[in-house]
Parts: structure tokens; sequence; C-alpha cells
């Protein structure tokens, strides 16, 4: 068996501990400080029509990569872990989005999308909007937060690390959009302020090609943080449900 296997990171050893198989170690967790965190399952990301579709991404993979996260969220709720979504966009008269003197004035393809088009002002990652609003698989569950963001990481300028300290959180599990933008920036931001963040890289998307997908993975291997597949998580959260119904 491989070493990861064998000798997990321990982070609990609480009752309700139970143990990811990842890489480039499994990491033991518990129930009730681990969070679930979906990055931005929005049809501005996913959906032919929305912003991603519009500006020229590959939406193609979207299908598979709504399933799989789906499904680890039917599990996290299952076994009962916090559940956390994010949620870009901006206010319809952009003033979140900083104006000329912030770098996402510049850098946003939905802001240079409708600078470049008027009368597509307030359509791509606006709130209220369709593009904005989240794709119907995934849309919270009553208990679980939702976190509106204008930047990419869920940790700029929101209250996330406050809300996941006061709930004792230690250990994220990160699914969403995209791969090597908003996940990887949330997943970055998690590791610098002390969380373990372990992405499911295949309930995940990249803006780019599948050389941008596989950077990301290899970052958060060797730098960031842990990775498994949907498969292996789902397997871990249920394990965990049925010892929970079994000591209860």
């Amino acid at each position: 068996m491989p070493e990861s296997i064998i000798s997990p990171i321990v982070l609990s050893r609480a009752p309700n501990a139970f143990t990811i198989e990842a890489e480039p170690e499994s990491l033991t967790v518990g129930l009730t400080t681990t969070a679930l965190i979906v990055v931005d399952m929005q049809n501005a990301y996913l959906s032919a029509g929305g912003y991603l579709d519009r500006v020229g991404f590959d939406v193609s993979a979207s299908p598979s990569v709504i399933d799989k996260a789906a499904a680890v969220l039917a599990a996290a709720r299952h076994a009962g872990i916090f559940v956390v979504h994010l949620q870009n966009g901006f206010d319809a008269l952009q003033t979140e989005a900083g104006g000329p003197m912030a770098p996402v004035w510049h850098k946003s393809n939905a802001l240079k999308y409708m600078r470049a088009n008027p009368a597509e002002r307030g359509q791509l990652i606006t709130h209220g909007t369709w593009d904005h609003d989240f794709v119907e698989p995934m849309r919270p569950a009553a208990g679980e937060l939702v976190i509106p963001k204008s930047r990419y990481s869920g940790f700029a300028g929101t209250n996330l690390e406050q809300l996941l300290r006061a709930r004792g959180i230690t250990t994220t599990i990160l699914v969403g959009v995209n791969t090597n933008v908003c996940v990887e920036a949330t997943l970055r931001d998690a590791y610098h302020r002390e969380f373990f963040a372990l992405m499911i890289p295949d309930a995940t998307m990249q803006a780019g090609s599948d050389a941008i997908f596989e950077a990301t993975v290899f970052n958060v291997t060797r730098f960031f943080g842990w990775v498994t597949s949907s498969e292996k998580i789902i397997t871990a959260l249920h394990g965990n449900s049925l010892k929970a119904f079994a000591e209860g």
C-alpha cells in the first residue's frame, strides 16, 4: 500500500474523525472541523450563453463537473459537514468593481466585455441576473452559508475567515470553478490563513487548456494543499455517516 495511505496526516482524533485518501498524503479530519466550500457554481461559468461562453472559453466539460460537484455536495450534506457557497459578481452599478484604479477593472473579462458592449452592461455576473445565479443542481439549501464576493478569492473582502473560525473549522474541501482562477485563489488564501485545503480536481473546471488545469493540480499538490477524487471524498464522507449512524 502507498505510504500516504498507511501514515495519514492526523488533524483530528475526535470520535467523528474520518480519513480521506488524498495526495500527497491522506488526511484524517473531524466532521465538525471540516467545511465544504463550493466555488462560484453559477450560470456565468458553467452554462451555454453564460459569461465564460460568451467571451470565448470552452464550457463543454460543464455537465460532468456539475454532476461530480453535486454528488460531493450531496455527500457533504448527508454527513452533516458545514457547507459554504461562494457567489461571484458585481452590483448593477459596478460600484464593487472599484473603477480604473482597481486591478479587477482591467483584468475581469466580464467587465471588459461589458465596456466593449454597452448594451450588455449589467448582464454578466451582475446581482439578480440569470448569469449570476447558481446552476440548478447546486443551489444552496436552508442553513448553508452564501458568501457574495467581487474578487477571485472567497477570502478577499468577505467575512469567510471569520465565519469559519467561529465554527472551529480547520479543514476546507473545495469544488467549483474555475480551477485556475477562483478555486486556486481561494485555496491559496486558505493555506495562507492556516486552513488545510483539499481540492477535488474532477469536480472543478478550468478556464483555459488542460495544461492550465494540470498546472493548478501540480501547484496544489506540491505547494498549497492536497487533492483527491470525487469518488474518494464521497466514500470517506459516506463512511463517516455510516459510522455516526452505528454509534448513534
